[in-house]
Parts: structure tokens; sequence; C-alpha cells
């Protein structure tokens, strides 16, 4: 463990009955009504953020001083009769995300400047009247499916903290899970929403490509990454992406706009929904674990239940990680080429920056370039459905990871390519929809045997977010996961 990390300073915990933290449509609504206030809400954050720093380290900087300021500009607003989506309501960032006057580390070690001005995601959710409470931690550059760094140390899973939350959005996933605020922004660029929400019993909605801007970055990881929320409800999590939706004058992607929280509360309807349990050609050939099988299993026939079309598929995938690869190498060259420090950047970032050098250019032009035929192959899997006839779908379910959420840890020491290798295996279901741009949903799909989260993708075609979120929001109705809480740990001297 990194010196860096304050769970190494701690003793055993024990489980202890959690609180009910309110979520985020409650915050706003009891804000609203006078029955809290911003003051109340954000100091309770922080203070429940700082008792967590010892067992969960899911947070990298905190805007204590600013963000109790903040507050009570937003209870002043509040009693004038104020009113606006997220006035007054904490939420929280993750560390890919610019904040003025905050460095931007994304999971690296060293000193780097402050930004010198907000995220356009960030000045939306300002301007919808959330109170940033700090920064959560990521693993570096957003590449691995844990949140571990010698920078931050380890950041750890609510529900057992000898398990990963994942990544990369693992601080953002870790905070929400364990109740420290009612939601968070993170990012996914091969599942970093989607994997860390299946590993935390959260949904973590990954929009359409250009649907939240990652502004000051014009086209994040090679278009392959896209800004999006983590929460406990489909409600909550709709909230939080209407608020921080919308493009920069400078975005290239720009889809037209979709009412999430309306979504939420709209039936479906009869949907046509295919289930493929078998993941996309990578070189591992490892079987998804029984477990995950079986949770995603009992999924499809609840779905079957509620009145849907069910039955087993298998999109096309083809060869689609020939380009991803130089896609998301070349994005991590692009942004590790321009650490002050590289010697301090870990070896296999620096191993990644090679390889993403030599694939760069003409390479990942051509796998750019592929993606109107990938999209037409895969496409394919919906459009009768679209259309109104034939056998098309109308949703694509799988499981989110492969995989219980692993130990922490269990990737220290390893090389580049056997880290890569063994994320592969892990989590081989939500890379494809970064190709492709189009969204998906993770939802909570139950738990192993020995209490650790599972999730599922309810997955679809372009701009089709509001299909999944009116399933998902169905999904949530039947099986109420949001009744399951982790446990809180309180610390024992050693």
């Amino acid at each position: 463990m990194s010196s860096a990390d304050p769970t190494e300073r701690t003793g055993p915990a024990r489980p202890v009955e959690p609180p009910v933290q309110p979520g985020l449509v409650d915050c706003a609504r009891e804000l609203a009504e006078g029955g809290a206030t911003s003051a109340g809400l954000v100091a309770a954050a922080l203070a429940r953020i700082e008792a967590s720093r010892p067992t969960l380290n899911a947070f990298r900087q905190l805007r204590t001083e600013a963000a109790l300021a903040e507050a009570a500009e937003a209870d002043r607003r509040l009693a004038a009769g104020e009113r606006l989506p997220l006035l007054g309501v904490p939420v929280a960032v993750k560390d890919d995300t610019d904040v003025a006057g905050m460095p931007t580390y994304f999971g690296c070690d060293g000193a780097l400047p402050p930004a010198t001005a907000d995220s356009e995601a960030v000045r939306r959710l300002r301007a919808a009247g959330a109170v940033i409470v700090g920064k959560t931690n990521s693993c570096e550059l957003g590449q691995w499916a844990f949140t571990e760094g010698p920078a931050f140390g380890i950041t750890r899973n609510p529900w057992n903290t000898e398990h990963t939350p994942g990544g990369s959005s693992g601080g953002s996933a870790a905070a929400v899970a364990a109740g420290l605020v009612p939601a968070a922004l993170g990012s996914d660029g091969a599942g970093s929403i989607r994997i860390p929400a299946a590993w935390t019993h959260l949904v973590g909605i990954k929009p359409q490509r250009g649907r939240i801007s990652v502004h000051p970055h014009s086209d994040a990881f090679q278009g392959l990454t896209v800004n999006g929320p983590l929460a406990r409800t489909v409600a909550d999590a709709a909230l939080l992406l209407d608020a921080a939706a919308g493009a920069h004058p400078r975005d290239h992607h720009r889809p037209p706009p979709v009412a999430a929280s309306a979504a939420a509360r709209r039936d479906p309807g009869r949907l046509r929904i295919g289930v493929s349990l078998r993941p996309p050609l990578t070189l591992t050939r490892n079987a998804p674990h029984p477990e995950v099988l079986r949770a995603v299993t009992a999924l499809a026939e609840t779905l079957a239940r509620l009145g849907h079309d069910v039955e087993e598929a298998r999109p096309r995938y083809g060869l689609i990680g020939l380009s991803f690869v130089p896609r998301a190498t070349a994005g991590i060259a692009e942004l590790a080429a321009l650490h002050p420090e590289p010697a301090l950047l870990d070896p296999r970032t620096r191993s990644a920056l090679r390889t993403g050098t030599r694939l760069g250019g003409r390479i990942v032009r051509a796998a750019r370039a592929r993606e109107v035929r990938q999209h037409a192959r895969i496409g394919a899997f919906f459009e009768a459905a679209r259309g109104g006839s034939g056998h098309g779908y109308d949703v694509l379910l799988t499981p989110t990871t492969a995989a219980p959420p692993p130990r922490v840890g269990a990737f220290d020491r390893l090389s580049a390519w056997r880290t890569d290798l063994a994320m592969t295996s892990a989590c081989p279901y939500a890379w494809p929809w970064n190709v492709l741009g189009w969204p998906g949903v993770n939802v909570p799909a139950g738990f192993t045997g020995d209490g650790l989260p599972l999730g599922a993708q309810l997955l679809g075609p372009s701009r089709s977010e509001a299909r999944l979120i009116s399933l998902a929001a169905q999904l949530e109705a039947e099986l109420r996961w949001y009744e399951h809480r982790p446990p809180v740990r309180q610390d024992r001297a050693p």
C-alpha cells in the first residue's frame, strides 16, 4: 500500500446500521419546501466525507470553505423565493473534471496548476444551483477498473472495504453508495461509470456521446469518453443528467435534448429485449462468473414477468476491439504527454503513452473511420424493432462485468500488458458502446453469496436514453434496489 493511503492507518472495521441519507430528488424537494437548509446538507456531507476518509478514501480534494459559503448563499436565494433544479444540493464531481481554482489531477501525482475555469458540465451544474463539495478519486488517467494509485492511496468499496469499488469513477461510486453525497458525476471511456455502478449497487448512466459536454476537451479520448451520473435511484440519476446536459459552443457532438426526469416517470411500454451473456471477442477466454450469469438471468426473468418480450440474442460486434485499442491508447498518450513530470506517472501509463504514440495519426484515424460501418452492423440489431416490424430489438441486456468486484491490490505489480488482460477478463462487456458513442444504463442486479454487488447493462441504439431510463425505472419500482444499503464501517484502534 502507498503511504498516501489513509486506510493504512486504521485497524479492523465493524459494520453498523447505516443512517438513511436523502437522495438528490429528496434533497432538492426538502430545500424547496423549507424542510432543510443547504448549509445543513452541505455541512453534513462534508462531515461524512471527513469521517469516511480512513475507511473509504473517496475524495481527492474538498472545497470546504467555498462549499459552505455557496450553501449560505443558496439559502439566501431560497429564502428570497428563487427555485432551480438543484439549488443548494451538495454533489461531487470526478477528479478528471475542471473546477475553477482546483488542480485537475485525474489520479496523477505531482504538482499541477489549478484550473482557470469550470468545465462546461460543472458550469451547468452550478447554473442549476448545485454546490460542488469536492472531487472524487480516479485511477491514473482513467485507465483501469480499480481506483488505486500512489498519488492518493486506495479507494475502497463501502459494501466490503477489502474490495475495489471499480474504476475509473470509483471515488464517485464509493461516495454515492456510502451516502456521503446524494449523487456524483463520473466519466465513462470503457465502462468507467457502469463498472463502478455495478460493483457498488448504483444506477450509472453512460449517455449518448455529446449529451453532457466534455469541454474543455473537444473530443475526449478520441470520442470514447462521456460524462454521466451515478446515483442510488433512476430519478436521482436522471435529475443530475438533466442538470449537467448540454453542449459547449465548441463541442463536436450535439445530440438533441432529452428529458431524462420525465422519462423516469413514464412507462416504457412493451419492449423487445435481447439478452446476450456472451461478451465481444477479446484476447481472454475467461467465462463470466456463475453468479454474474445467475443475476443477469434473474433480471431477464423479471423483465419477462413485467410483460416484455425477452429472448436470447447475439449482436454482431465483429472485431470492434481493433477500433477501441488505438483510440484508447492515443487518448491516454495525449493526456500523459501534458503531465509536467512524466517520471511520476505509473510505468503502465508510460507504456500506454508509447503505444498510443505509435498508434496515433493514420492508425487512429482509420479506427475512427470504421465507426460508420460499426454503427450499421451493430445497429441492425435494433433497426427492425424501431421500424415496427421484423426481428429487431429495442434494448440489449448484458452483464456489466464478467466478475464480482476484485480485492484491492489485486492488480499491484502487474505489467501493463497483464493489467490490460486482467481488466479485459473482468470487464469485457462495457467498452463497445464507447466505440459506438451510444447510451447505456447500469442497473443493480443483486449480490453474490458474499454480499458483493453485481450489475447489468441496458444498452440501446443512438439517442435512446429516454427508453433505457424508463425501463430502468420500471425495474426499480419492481425490485426496489434502493432499499439495500452498505454497512457503515466504524474504525477500531489497531
